[in-house]
């Protein structure tokens, strides 16, 4: 569990850091900070049925931002164009708080996601029971549920400082927009399981790429959706 309490750290820092320095990428990694932090003290609350699968997925996915993170900071060309869509977004001042959060949610959940499933599951999915491919179905969902409790203390800690709009909203509809988020989110992890199993039964390299190449034209095309129309 060391890499998953290194991990958390290095996400608290990094955010801290880039919003002292009035960077909007911060939006995005500290809501994540908050949900995987929510994650490692529900792996040591044995809420998961399998806690080691669960470390191992919430240190693959982390990987897919990290080296998509270098890769930008790096040279922005060679970034996946899911990510390379967020930060450029990150730095229009125009783009609003919650714009900037769901820019990062959907590229995480709907691009990194799926491939992060994948290759935790590849080696021994095609061996498993199908009882036990239902429990990791099941600590999948699990996620939802501390994604959905930790959404108010996103909006307290991180939106509503930063946004008089959505504090306003808050005042005048309550925990409406929550609600509206966690479904939203939820809903996206569902179709994310789908596509995972997608790839774990194709044997076919070119066939995974036409489903990795689906899934990043789809998260682009949401993506200028948000940036048009919220």
């Amino acid at each position: 569990m060391q890499e998953v309490q290194s991990l958390l750290a290095n996400m608290q820092s990094r955010a801290e850091n880039w919003k002292n320095a009035g960077d909007q990428r911060h939006v995005f990694l500290g809501c994540y900070s908050m949900m995987s932090q929510n994650m490692y003290d529900a792996i040591g609350m044995k809420q998961f049925v399998n806690a080691e699968w669960v470390s191992r997925l919430l240190l693959r996915f982390s990987e897919y931002y990290f080296d998509a993170l270098a890769h930008y900071d790096k040279q922005p060309a060679i970034a996946p164009a899911v990510w390379r869509q967020v930060h450029d977004a990150s730095l229009n001042p125009e783009i609003s708080v919650t714009q900037n959060l769901l820019l990062g949610v959907n590229a995480h959940i709907n691009y990194d996601l799926p491939l992060a499933l994948y290759d935790c599951l590849v080696k021994t999915w095609r061996d498993l029971p199908e009882k036990e491919r239902g429990l990791l179905k099941q600590d999948h969902e699990m996620v939802n549920q501390i994604i959905a409790n930790t959404i108010d203390a996103v909006q307290d800690s991180i939106i509503n400082p930063s946004s008089w709009s959505m504090a306003a909203i808050d005042e005048l509809m309550g925990r409406v927009d929550e609600w509206l988020l966690s479904r939203l989110i939820s809903s996206w992890r569902n179709e994310v399981w789908e596509v995972s199993l997608e790839l774990l039964s194709s044997q076919a390299e070119e066939k995974r790429e036409r489903i990795r190449k689906a899934q990043e034209k789809l998260v682009l095309t949401r993506a200028r959706k948000f940036i048009a129309y919220l």
